[in-house]
């Protein structure tokens, strides 16, 4: 086991190694990076969508990389806003990473990028572990997830700069008490800001690009209790965090056949071994590929 741990451990090591350098390659061209997590329907796309729609109408300059095992879909839906989107495919792949990152990025993203969308893989376990050079991370659950979703999932919840709470047209139709989701955050990352969205409605609208210039201008972003420590946090099991003396997110064994059974439909290794979890990746440096519906809006890449 302490073999797997150091492991672990060096691996984390090396993303935030990574994380260090494209975070200051990307201040230096002045552009801020918003890592989106949340689970998967829990309304990522649709905001996000209407917030890249946003901004464009405002003149700023915006860019989004979406992520998912599979397909292009959101891309496509991203990609209706006008701005520039590029879709990773991680063929089974949890996460990003900040050197998989990187390698997307380098001959894509466009000179005048001020913000930068990242649309995590839809989970909140694995992407909360790796830091991607962001300027802000928000985490996002919908009111259909239950009030005590930062309980179950403290790591990711207590190393958000900003919590997003989606679909609350329906959230009188699914009983969700406010209250009690408010108060488990405040558990979790005390002091860190929850709002209230709506797709549908346009509740919130331009909450993730104010917050993104702002931060981008200097302005004071909370500062989670978590990365206060210079400790990883486990997620205990029982709603509270646990440090383990590492330095960002949480190392999450995957115990046993960590294979992916499944069909991928870009296959290749995707770097999951059985004696370790999330191992290094070798990158194939962001090969960029045109695709439909609109080939100078959308871009594809597998990693």
């Amino acid at each position: 086991m302490c073999r797997v741990v150091d492991l672990q451990q060096a691996v984390l090591a090396k993303n935030d190694a990574c994380a260090h350098t494209l975070r200051e390659d990307l201040a230096a061209r002045g552009t801020a990076v918003v890592n989106l997590l949340s689970s998967p329907g829990s309304g990522k796309t649709a905001l996000l969508e209407r917030e890249l729609t946003l901004a464009r109408s405002r003149g700023i300059p915006v860019a989004a990389l979406t992520a998912d095992l599979a397909t292009e879909n959101d891309a496509v839906r991203l990609a209706r806003s006008g701005v520039p989107v590029k879709q990773v495919l991680t063929d089974g792949l949890c996460h990003l990473e900040a050197e998989m990152l990187g390698g997307h990025l380098h001959g894509w993203l466009p000179a005048d990028t001020r913000l930068l969308f990242i649309e995590n893989v839809g989970n909140l376990v694995c992407p909360a572990s790796y830091d991607l050079g962001e300027t802000l991370r928000i985490v996002l659950a919908s009111v259909t997830e239950g009030e005590d979703k930062p309980l179950k999932y403290p790591t990711a919840f207590g190393l958000a700069h900003l919590v997003v709470v989606t679909k609350t047209d329906i959230a009188e139709a699914v009983s969700f008490d406010e209250a009690e989701f408010r108060a488990n955050v405040e558990r979790i990352n005390p002091g860190v800001e929850v709002v209230l969205t709506s797709a549908r409605r346009g509740e919130g609208d331009g909450v993730l690009v104010d917050r993104a210039l702002a931060a981008r201008d200097g302005a004071p972003v909370h500062i989670p209790v978590m990365t206060r420590k210079s400790h990883h946090v486990h997620d205990a099991g029982d709603g509270q965090p646990r440090d383990e003396g590492h330095l960002h997110g949480a190392v999450h064994s995957h115990h046993g056949d960590h294979s992916h059974h499944g069909d991928h439909t870009h296959g290749t290794d995707h770097g999951h071994q059985r004696e370790h979890a999330h191992a290094p990746r070798a990158q194939d440096g962001g090969r960029p590929h045109t695709t439909d519906p609109d080939p100078d809006t959308v871009a594809s890449g597998r990693s």
